[in-house]
């Protein structure tokens, strides 16, 4: 069942279901090419390829592109790009370990309309950054000077990057179970989703990006530029200690659509609103865009990065494992019967 679709959003020129549409069309094509190798559906966090045919015991690579989106307009904007190459490397391999794999390796692209070596260099840094947090090796890229497409000042960095994982131990959510418990580790912001609407709702420019909030103990710029947690090595140290069932990356979409990606058929799940804290940047957003809650929950993570599911009895070690790696985690709610509904209470 697919309740992913938000009337604020689609208003800020972003479509969800189109996004939905586009897929169901590109199926075909992209099912043509697929041979025995290929191990993964269309939709999921990560695309698997195996090496072994014969699908036996063996190394699965795990693959996943993304962008920056346009929160790289708030980058041009502040003329700040020492941290847009963490969400790069994060919107990537943050999808990756769903499946339980370990990201391996990271290239770049980037396209811009004049290259400014100090700038390059400074993204490039943020992308190392990122690949170090999340463990993993920037191995290549691509520098592309397009002017006459792209601005003076302005440009466009997406990436990708590739995990492994043991076939046995790849999480396919078909152990996901009614009683388990959802666990939620905590965002640091927006991360890279939502900001056509974020952009639309406070006006950006420079002078609003400049404006200092009491709630938010800084100015809105620096809150919406504060980059996307990376979670690997986290969530791949739980996943050593502790059976995890099913993980979702919360990202475009928020949970509505992210949530479901970790269910197989005949359940749903109950998440606790008040379970956890909702950082006051998404607070500020819902009062000045007189956003519905709905969409919100709709649009974005709402304070949670990555959601977990393990066995009942598992869930306060898995919270202070997380703890223990620098997370703030939360039991958020837990798997019920249904047909994949996301039921926010």
């Amino acid at each position: 069942m697919n309740q992913s679709f938000s009337e604020s959003y689609k208003e800020a020129g972003v479509d969800v279901t189109a996004g939905y549409k586009s897929v169901e069309l590109m199926k075909q094509f992209v099912k043509s090419t697929y041979n025995e190798n290929v191990i993964s559906d269309l939709g999921g966090f990560g695309g698997l390829y195996s090496l072994n045919s014969d699908k036996t015991e063996e190394t699965v690579l795990v693959s996943g592109t993304d962008g920056v989106g346009t929160k790289l307009k708030l980058a041009f904007l502040m003329d700040k790009h020492d941290t847009i190459g963490q969400d790069c490397v994060a919107m990537c391999v943050n999808d990756i370990v769903c499946v339980g794999a370990k990201p391996l390796f990271f290239l770049d692209y980037m396209a811009l309309g004049k290259n400014i070596p100090e700038v390059v260099a400074t993204i490039v840094k943020g992308v190392a950054d990122g690949c170090k947090m999340a463990g993993c090796s920037l191995i290549g890229g691509e520098t592309a000077e397009m002017p006459g497409f792209y601005k003076e000042g302005e440009y466009d960095l997406a990436g990708f990057s590739v995990g492994a994982v043991d076939r046995s131990k790849i999480i396919d959510n078909n152990t996901v179970e009614v009683g388990d418990s959802v666990i939620g580790i905590s965002s640091t912001g927006v991360h890279s989703n939502g900001f056509s609407l974020v952009r639309k709702i406070f006006d950006v420019n420079k002078e609003n990006l400049n404006k200092y909030y009491d709630e938010l103990g800084m100015t809105l710029g620096e809150c919406l530029l504060t980059p996307t947690k990376i979670y690997v090595k986290s969530v791949l140290e739980l996943m050593k200690n502790i059976q995890v069932k099913g993980v979702s990356h919360i990202t475009g979409g928020g949970f509505f659509e992210n949530m479901p990606r970790m269910l197989k058929d005949g359940v749903s799940l109950k998440i606790k609103k008040d379970s956890y804290p909702i950082l006051p940047i998404f607070k500020l957003i819902q009062k000045v865009g007189n956003i519905p809650e709905r969409d919100m929950y709709n649009t974005f993570n709402m304070g949670i990065g990555m959601a977990i599911i393990v066995k009942k009895e598992d869930a306060e070690n898995a919270v202070k494992i997380l703890e223990e790696q620098g997370e703030k985690a939360y039991i958020i709610g837990e798997v019920t019967e249904g047909n994949k509904e996301i039921n926010i209470e």
